[in-house]
This record gives C-alpha cells, sequence and structure tokens, in this order.
C-alpha cells in the first residue's frame, strides 16, 4: 500500500493541503511518525514538534495495547483491557514503567526548550498507523488540554473500529486507507524499518535550527 514512510508521509501532505499557510503545528507520535511529521510540516509551511505518549502493553503480547498514558499521567484505558489479563495493579505497575520511559525521551528529545505550544494552532497529530487507537487517543487529549483552534488526527492507515472511536476525540481525522481486514500497521509499508532516537534528535533538532534561522 505504501513504499515507506516518506511515501506515506507524501501522500498524507496532499491529503491535508487545505492547512497550508495556516502555519500547523504538526506533533508527531515518536519514533515512527516523526521523520514522517518533518515532511509534512516542510510541505504545510508549518512546524515540528513531538507528542509524548505511550502505549500499556497486555501482560502477555506487550505490543498489544490495552490502553496509552501521556507525559501528564493522564491514562486512556481501552474497554478490552480487562479480557487481555490487565488488571488495576497490573495497569499502574505498567503506567508506572510508560511513565518513566516517557521522562526518558523528554530529557533526551527536547533537553533546552519546552514543547510546542499548541495553543490557538491548528495541531495536527501524526502517526504512522492506527491500530487500537490507544496512543492516538492519549496524544489527542494531551493536545486538547493546550486548546488549539483546531485538532486533527492524520494517519496513512488504521482499523475501522478504531478509526470511529479516534473521530470522538479530534475534530477532523485524516486517513488514507482503512482496510476492513486490518493487520499490523507495518503490513501496509513495503519499507517498516525501525527509527531510532539518534534519528528523532537529529531531526527535532533541525527542525529547531530551522525555526530559529
Amino acid at each position: 500500500m505504501f513504499s515507506d514512510r516518506d511515501d506515506a508521509a507524501r501522500r498524507l501532505a496532499a491529503a491535508l493541503q487545505a492547512y497550508r499557510g495556516a502555519h500547523p503545528l504538526v506533533l508527531a507520535i515518536p519514533r515512527g511518525a516523526v521523520p514522517m511529521g518533518a515532511s509534512i510540516a516542510a510541505a504545510l509551511g508549518g512546524d515540528l514538534d513531538v507528542v509524548l505518549v505511550r502505549k500499556l502493553g497486555a501482560p502477555d503480547s506487550p505490543e498489544f495495547a490495552v490502553g496509552a498514558v501521556d507525559e501528564n499521567g493522564w491514562t486512556y484505558v481501552a474497554p478490552h483491557a480487562r479480557l487481555a489479563g490487565a488488571d488495576e495493579p497490573y495497569l499502574e505497575r505498567e503506567r508506572g514503567t510508560q511513565l518513566a520511559a516517557l521522562r526518558a525521551r523528554r530529557a533526551a528529545y527536547t533537553p533546552l526548550r519546552a514543547p510546542l505550544d499548541p495553543r490557538g494552532r491548528v495541531a495536527i497529530v501524526v502517526d504512522d498507523g492506527l491500530a487500537t487507537g490507544a496512543t492516538m487517543i492519549a496524544a489527542l487529549h494531551a493536545v486538547r488540554a493546550r486548546a488549539p483552534s483546531r485538532l486533527v488526527c492524520a494517519v496513512p492507515v488504521g482499523a475501522p473500529d478504531s478509526l470511529a472511536t479516534v473521530r470522538e476525540h479530534a475534530d477532523e481525522v485524516v486517513c488514507l486507507e482503512a482496510p476492513r481486514d486490518f493487520g499490523a500497521v507495518g503490513h501496509y509499508y513495503r519499507d517498516f524499518g525501525q527509527v531510532d532516537d539518534a534519528e528523532v534528535i537529529a531531526i527535532l533538532q533541525a527542525a529547531g535550527e530551522a525555526r530559529q534561522g
């Protein structure tokens, strides 16, 4: 469906052209979406930053999200969490683990500045795909709390049921493909290589230098 994240970002940017000239704030969910966010921000004439959230993994399947937490501690618990074996004590332990990871990421990614303020701006939250929707919901909640003028969720591909849930948390959802037999996000990319912290840091530093220059 997509050659790689660059291809997906170009297509998403084309679908978001209505916001070109509005100087949007593009907020990428690390790590995979950060290169995409940089491409979209450049195409739309906007700014790039990250919104830091972490999924809460299921007890026996850590890649399967049963919820998510933002860096302020707000937690979304998915309706299927208990069926996946995630009781309250487990969720509290997992929440603490992921909050520690978020603090480490913030210290690494933007050590010398505060997050860019979305207040009064068009904020576009970008991820490379939407499976359960848990991390996107936490990201949208975190951004909504800071009063953007418009809150947009933008993903190349997503599960239809999850997209329906996410729509309750955004003013607009832009999704290029929503296959009914949705599988893992990586199945929709020919190249879905990992994005590491060093690449994220380099992209954010370049974006900061561009704003200052």
